[in-house]
C-alpha cells in the first residue's frame, strides 16, 4: 500500500446556527486505498465531505491536497485539484441523455464550435463498459431506473479521473449483482492508485471493500483504524456510543384474511401476470436484481402509471386504481424509494409534511383546524420516535432516518389499510433501521397489509412472512421466510 497523502484535513471544525457539525475532526487518505467515513446519520459526515469538496467553508483546521495547504472555496477548485464526489441525492438532467449528462460543460467539441457527438457516445461508451453498464449513451435519463441512473453518476465521476473520489452511499439503489460490478472497478481503481472515500451504513459493505475505517460520532472523530483490526461489534458501538446488535425486530403474526390480492397484473415492457396476496398483519417481502420490475409493478398498483391488465381486489372488493388518489382513497400508502424527490417537500416543515396527504382528515368544514393538526403531528411524531427540536423544523435539517419517518407519518394520517414501503431503509444507520423494523412489525400488528421491497437479503429474510421473487418482470418464485436462504433467493432472482 503506497502511503503517499492525497487528502488530508486536520482539526475541521464547522459550526452551523444551534449546532456544532463538526468539532475538531482530522482526517486522511493515502493513495491506493479505500477509507471508510462511518457514523449515524447526523455524525458530520456529509459536513466533512461537503468542506473537502468545498461546497462548505470549514470555520477552523487546515485542509492539505497532497502535502500542500489549500482553501478549498468551490466545488469547481476541488474538481480542478481532481477531487470528485458522487452524491446520494443524484443530480441529473432527465430531459438529457446519459453521454450529454456525463460530459456536461465539457463536451468534445468540433472546430471549438459545435459539439461532437460521435466522440461524447463513444467516450461516455467507453466509460460505461469500463464499469460493466450495458446502458446506450444516447438513451434519455428520464428513462433510467434509479439503480442505473446510479450507475451513470458512478461512470461520470470516473471519466473526470479523479485522484480522490468520495462515494456517499454509492450501492443505496443497487442490487447484489450491481454491487459486485461497482466493487470489481472501485478495486481496480485502488489498484490504479485512485483515493476512495467511501461513505455507507451497511457495515458488510464497509468490511468487504474499504482498507481503513474513520468513525464519526456527534461531530466529533471516535477513532480511526483498520478495517483488518476493526470487528464488526466494536464499529458499532464506536457509531452509536453503545452496543447495538444487528438485528431485526419482527412479533407479529398474520391472519388468514386477504387484505389485498393483485391477479394477473401487467404492463408491457415492465412487468408481466403479477399474482400476489398480501394478508392481514402479514408483512409480504418482494425480492429482485435490478430491473427486475419490482418498482415499475408498486408505481402501477399505487396509480403513478397505468397497467394494461389485471385485476386488484382490497379486502376482497375489486378496486380501480387511475391514479394515486384512487389508490389513496381505497386504504394503499406508498413509501417511494427516493424519500427526498418522491417523499417530502425538503423546503417545507415536519408538520407542512405530514399532513400534506390529509388536509381533509384535520378540517372542520372549510377551514384547516390549527389544533388538531397540532395534536396529530405531535402524536404521530411521539409514536415514530421522530427526533425534531420542534414540529416547525424544515425536514431537510432532519437525519436520513426521521426523514423516513415523517414519510412514514404522513401516510399513517389517512389509515392505510395497506402499506407498500419501496427500499424503506435507504442510506438510512444501523440505529435508525432498527426503528424503521420496528414500526413495520407494530403496522402489522395494528392489522396493516405491508409490502416491503428491499434489496438486501439479510433485511427480507429477517422482516417478512413470505417474499415474492420478481425476475425479469415476472414471479419466479414464492418462499416462506421461515424455509427461505439468501441462495435460494439469488438462485431465483437471476
Amino acid at each position: 500500500m503506497n502511503e503517499e497523502m492525497l487528502l488530508e484535513a486536520r482539526g475541521i471544525s464547522k459550526y452551523f446556527p444551534g449546532v456544532q457539525a463538526l468539532d475538531g475532526v482530522d482526517f486522511r487518505l493515502t493513495r491506493g486505498t479505500i477509507h471508510a467515513l462511518c457514523g449515524e446519520n447526523g455524525a458530520g459526515k456529509s459536513t466533512l465531505m461537503n468542506i473537502l469538496i468545498g461546497f462548505y467553508r470549514k470555520d477552523s483546521g487546515e485542509i492539505l491536497v497532497r502535502g500542500k495547504p489549500v482553501e478549498l472555496s468551490s466545488p469547481r477548485q476541488a474538481l480542478h485539484l481532481r477531487i470528485s464526489i458522487i452524491e446520494q441525492e443524484l443530480n441529473f438532467v432527465p430531459a438529457m441523455t446519459v453521454a450529454e449528462n456525463m460530459f456536461l460543460g465539457r463536451e468534445p467539441s468540433r472546430a471549438m464550435t459545435f459539439i461532437d457527438y460521435r466522440e461524447l457516445n463513444r467516450l461516455s461508451g467507453e466509460y460505461l463498459s469500463r464499469l460493466g453498464v450495458d446502458i446506450d449513451p444516447k438513451t434519455m435519463m428520464s428513462r433510467l431506473s434509479l439503480a442505473q441512473v446510479q450507475l451513470v453518476e458512478i461512470a461520470k465521476a470516473l471519466s473526470r479521473e479523479s485522484a480522490v473520489l468520495f462515494m456517499d452511499e454509492p450501492t443505496s439503489a443497487l442490487g447484489e449483482r450491481e454491487v459486485e460490478q461497482l466493487f470489481t472497478v472501485l478495486r481496480t481503481l485502488r489498484r490504479e492508485g485512485t483515493g476512495i472515500v467511501y461513505v455507507s451504513h451497511k457495515l458488510d459493505e464497509i468490511f468487504s471493500i474499504s482498507d481503513e475505517v474513520t468513525v464519526l460520532r456527534d461531530g466529533k472523530q471516535v477513532g480511526s483504524k483498520l478495517t483488518s483490526e476493526l470487528g464488526r461489534a466494536e464499529l458499532v458501538k464506536m457509531m452509536v456510543g453503545r452496543t447495538l446488535e444487528e438485528k431485526f425486530i419482527k412479533d407479529n403474526t398474520p391472519g388468514e384474511e386477504e387484505m389485498l390480492t393483485v391477479q394477473s397484473y401487467s404492463k408491457k415492457a415492465q412487468f408481466s401476470d403479477i399474482s400476489l396476496s398480501v394478508r392481514r398483519g402479514e408483512v409480504l417481502g418482494i425480492y429482485g436484481l435490478v430491473g427486475a420490475g419490482r418498482s415499475e409493478f408498486l408505481d402501477a398498483l399505487f396509480g403513478v402509471t397505468a397497467a394494461d391488465g389485471g385485476s386488484v381486489l382490497v379486502e376482497g372488493r375489486e378496486v380501480s386504481i387511475n391514479s394515486p388518489a384512487d389508490a389513496k382513497r381505497v386504504g394503499i400508502a406508498y413509501v417511494t424509494e427516493d424519500r427526498k424527490s418522491s417523499g417530502l417537500v425538503l423546503t417545507s416543515s415536519v408538520k407542512e409534511n405530514i399532513t400534506i396527504t390529509a388536509l381533509r382528515e384535520i378540517s372542520r368544514g372549510l377551514f384547516l383546524s390549527p389544533r388538531m393538526e397540532r395534536e396529530v403531528v405531535q402524536n404521530l411524531c411521539d409514536r415514530l420516535r421522530i427526533k425534531t427540536p420542534s414540529i416547525r423544523q424544515t425536514v431537510k435539517n432532519l437525519s436520513g432516518g426521521n426523514q423516513q419517518k415523517v414519510v412514514l407519518a404522513k401516510w399513517l394520517v389517512s389509515r392505510p389499510r395497506i402499506l407498500v414501503l419501496d427500499e424503506p431503509t435507504r442510506g438510512i444507520d444501523v440505529g435508525a433501521k432498527q426503528e424503521i423494523y420496528r414500526l413495520i412489525s407494530d403496522f402489522a400488528k395494528e392489522g396493516l397489509g405491508i409490502i416491503v421491497v428491499s434489496s438486501e437479503m439479510p433485511e427480507i429474510l429477517g422482516i417478512c412472512d413470505r417474499i415474492v421473487v420478481f425476475r425479469r418482470g415476472r414471479i419466479s418464485g414464492q418462499l416462506s421466510a421461515g424455509e427461505a436462504t439468501q441462495e435460494q433467493l439469488m438462485h431465483l432472482a437471476s
